[in-house]
């Protein structure tokens, strides 16, 4: 018995992962709001009905897509942040972290770039709501460097929030640059250097 349930549980995975592996290929072309879940079920072969075994709607299944594309994210977000480095070294890590993680998951990027202010509202919740946690988990490092003394909370987790935002634009920027030659990477990356370093610059006379 125990043996049949195993292989059932098995079986009821790899069909969740293929119907959001199968989803996020159809997203590369579309929007979450026009997707429909035959679409995705035709894709994967299997019943609509059996869509429902496993999302309750399509929105749940882009919020399921939401928590994986993002969720990993916490900790690579938090040692771009780590006072264990000066400033420049951060930020250079950081920068290059980020271009790494674009061509590892494109897919995933490019879905969280076009969802964020999409038209599908437990989705932009669910953006929003891993977007808030990134900038308190920053603003808990930051917090931890010497040169956040004297800060207030919300002033901290103003920057935290500076930081969080310029990183998703750097990753559409590198997004936006993946077929392109390396030269015009090498562009992005700088910009994004300055971009960040701007902040960095800021934050050492925000208390002056």
């Amino acid at each position: 018995m125990s043996h049949t349930l195993g292989v059932r549980q098995a079986q009821k995975q790899k069909t969740r992962r293929a119907l959001l592996d199968a989803a996020l290929a159809l997203l590369e072309e579309q929007s979450l709001s026009s997707l429909g879940l035959r679409e995705v079920t035709r894709a994967v072969g299997v019943a609509p009905t059996a869509f429902y075994r496993h999302f309750r709607s399509t929105a749940d299944l882009g919020v399921a897509l939401v928590e994986e594309a993002l969720g990993s994210l916490h900790p690579m977000i938090r040692t771009t942040v780590s006072p264990a480095e000066d400033s420049d070294e951060r930020i250079d890590r950081a920068v290059g972290l980020i271009a790494g993680h674009v061509a590892a998951h494109p897919a995933h990027v490019r879905f969280i770039a076009r969802e964020r202010h999409g038209g599908v509202q437990p989705v932009r919740e669910a953006i929003r709501d891993q977007l808030a946690r990134f900038a308190e988990e920053v603003q808990a490092e930051l917090a931890k460097d010497p040169q956040s003394a004297g800060w207030h909370d919300d002033d901290l987790l103003m920057l935290a929030g500076l930081y969080v935002d310029q990183m998703l634009n750097t990753a559409s920027l590198f997004l936006e640059t993946l077929q392109a030659p390396e030269e015009e990477r090498r562009r992005v990356a700088a910009v994004a250097t300055r971009r960040m370093r701007l902040i960095s610059i800021g934050r050492g006379h925000w208390l002056d």
